[in-house]
């Protein structure tokens, strides 16, 4: 009997200790299934540091490589756990690829990313500095010089939000604007991406990032990365710091200044930035006093991430690290080194990102890079793509297709162009105003290398790195928005270069001449001489002197035009006033007024450069802030 009791009794304890396996076993899986990380009840300072702690020294690097679509596959960003994917200047899927074209390069990256053991999605980025820039068909802002004209930063948020929706339209979450470099010579090839020589224009420009990323809510502590929502991207405060002070404007050079020159007129629009809640910062390809943007520790980590408590994630620039040494790539490792060591978090490989992870690896094991330096750019990494709902959403989808090159868009961008011409002369001495122009004149001559073509009138950064010469995307050029423009009855000849026989005799009533610059970007449009290229001082001698003519230059950057000044009735400064021409016409035939003022200074020779406000020499042809204006009656004010 007590035989037979004993065995009962074991036998519920066997059962028991099976019963309470069971329950411990499925508590445990249930524990294993639950990470911290993908829960968005949770902080996001929780989430972050769950994730952190689970990754590997390889998932850590993997999120720190940046590398161009051309070398990205799903079975990349899996093998390499890359962090980041980017369309260079017209790098596309396909030539004038559609909205659903991109999304789905985008989502079979994503889908690769997403394969990976901890799941943690990739950002892509492209560079959108005016519009959405690389796709074709999207609607083109004015540039930068333009828009610093406009004094209006109201329009610039706006411009911010509607370019944020066509952006989101082909799926990517993230653009390297705004540009917040102060241009202190225009001889610079990046000028135009300046919106002014002054500091507090370019400090007040920085509302385009809440319309980039959306306004935070009032508690949101300062300096922290912030995204409204799928209808907003990253932005990407560029490029820090001093890009538009190097000698002689020469691109990538070196800023010669103290420390003090550096924050007051280099600095101080990151300030606000940073207040904003702007979620990235790219490093400048340029030096301070002779070090490299790339390799500066004391400006990256001190500064930046320290003193202004910046909390996003640092961006080198395309192949930024790699020039680090003169001349670039001549030690790989040593940049890898220098520029992950200055504070760097995100590396814009673009392309050899087996050797840039190999070398990082290496040095990391080898303890010459820290594990805190790691978690450090991992943790800004993480923190960013948690804030904006990565996490949440990491494909996406062609719901905002409707967005790219909307009228609504298009109707902004043709506000832009208004608000950014600057009206330098209306009229001779003792002649009346020309502008106004008279709609219903009987024959117009229309003359010019700009005046029809889409690509010059758009400049760098369209469709291609460069830009391009031609109908390069769906718009409206200056000539078309003339023919629109004039009454019924109004003949509008165009010729583009006509030499001083063609216009006697032809009885026009005035002439529209349009001439500029062709498209440039980077290096490739540094220029010590300014003067007006591809013989439009030819064009518009042949044409002023025997006609009344109203100039209008298309230009990154005022050009010398002393020569050409007494022979003109009217000039206006368009700068490169992007897609939509109609913004020209509206002002020209008197629809609006004139607007803008000069946000930089009009020198009358390039032997005065650099010239800006404030200088003690300071006699240039139209001083910083000048522009004249109309009525609609063609009143002078």
């Amino acid at each position: 009997m007590v035989s037979k009791m004993k065995c009962r009794w074991q036998q519920r304890v066997l059962l028991l200790t099976c019963l309470a396996f069971v329950v411990l076993s499925k508590q445990a899986d249930a524990d294993a299934e639950y990470a911290r990380y993908k829960d968005p009840s949770q902080p996001i300072v929780a989430r972050v540091e769950d994730l952190l702690q689970r990754m590997t020294l390889e998932e850590k690097i993997g999120q720190m490589t940046q590398i161009e679509r051309e070398v990205a596959s799903a079975d990349v960003m899996k093998q390499y756990y890359i962090g980041s994917v980017l369309s260079g200047g017209g790098s596309v899927p396909a030539p004038k690829a559609t909205p659903a074209m991109w999304v789905n390069m985008v989502n079979e990256l994503q889908k690769g990313a997403m394969s990976t053991r901890l799941q943690i999605p990739m950002i892509y980025g492209i560079d959108a500095v005016h519009g959405h820039n690389n796709v074709y068909g999207a609607t083109i802002f004015p540039h930068n010089v333009g828009l610093g004209a406009t004094r209006d930063p109201d329009l610039i948020r706006r411009i911010g939000a509607a370019t944020a929706l066509e952006i989101r339209a082909t799926g990517i979450p993230y653009t390297f604007a705004p540009c917040l470099a102060v241009c202190r010579d225009p001889r610079w090839g990046r000028c135009y991406e300046s919106y002014s020589e002054d500091p507090v224009i370019v400090k007040a420009m920085t509302e385009i990032i809440f319309g980039l990323q959306g306004q935070p809510p009032a508690n949101t502590t300062k300096g922290t990365p912030y995204v409204a929502g799928q209808e907003n991207v990253l932005a990407c405060a560029k490029h820090f710091v001093g890009d538009g002070g190097t000698i002689q404007g020469i691109d990538e050079n070196n800023t010669v200044s103290d420390y003090k020159e550096l924050v007051k007129i280099h600095m101080t629009p990151y300030f606000d930035a940073i207040v904003k809640g702007v979620s990235t910062v790219m490093v400048s390809y340029s030096s301070w006093n002779g070090q490299k943007m790339h390799a500066n520790r004391f400006l990256v980590s001190n500064i930046l991430k320290k003193q202004l408590r910046f909390k996003g994630f640092v961006i080198s620039d395309w192949q930024g690290i790699d020039r680090i040494t003169s001349p670039p790539s001549a030690n790989y490792s040593l940049s890898v080194l220098e520029g992950v060591g200055a504070g760097i978090d995100m590396v814009m490989v673009p392309y050899i990102f087996k050797d840039f992870i190999n070398d990082l690896t290496y040095q990391v094991k080898g303890g010459f890079i820290s594990m805190d330096r790691i978690n450090d750019a991992v943790r800004r990494i993480l923190r960013v793509k948690f804030t904006m709902g990565l996490f949440e959403h990491p494909m996406a989808d062609t719901s905002l297709a409707n967005q790219l090159g909307s009228k609504e868009h298009r109707d902004l961008a043709k506000e832009a162009v208004r608000k950014s011409l600057v009206l330098l002369k209306n009229g001779k001495p003792g002649n009346q105003h020309l502008l106004p122009l008279d709609k219903n004149a009987s024959k117009i001559l229309v003359a010019g290398t700009h005046a029809d073509n889409l690509g010059y009138q758009c400049g760098g950064w369209t469709i291609e790195w460069q830009g391009a010469s031609g109908n390069i995307t769906i718009g409206t050029t200056i000539l078309t928005a003339i023919k629109s423009a004039v009454g019924p009855s109004t003949e509008v000849v165009f010729e583009q270069s006509p030499d001083a026989n063609y216009v006697k005799g032809k009885e026009f009533s005035y002439a529209i001449v349009v001439v500029g610059e062709p498209p440039y970007a980077e290096m490739f449009g540094d220029n010590l001489n300014l003067t007006i290229p591809l013989n439009g001082g030819d064009t518009i001698d042949n044409v002023c002197s025997s006609l009344k003519c109203l100039v209008i230059l298309i230009s990154g950057r005022p050009l010398v035009i002393e020569p050409y000044l007494p022979v003109m009735d009217a000039f206006v400064a368009a700068w490169l006033p992007g897609t939509e021409g109609q913004g020209v016409t509206d002002v020209i035939f008197g629809d609006y007024t004139f607007q803008g003022k000069l946000s930089r200074t009009w020198f009358k020779s390039a032997d005065q450069l650099p010239m800006n406000v404030g200088d003690k020499h300071y006699d240039p042809s139209f001083s910083f802030g000048f522009g004249l204006t109309t009525t609609v009656a063609g009143n002078i004010r």
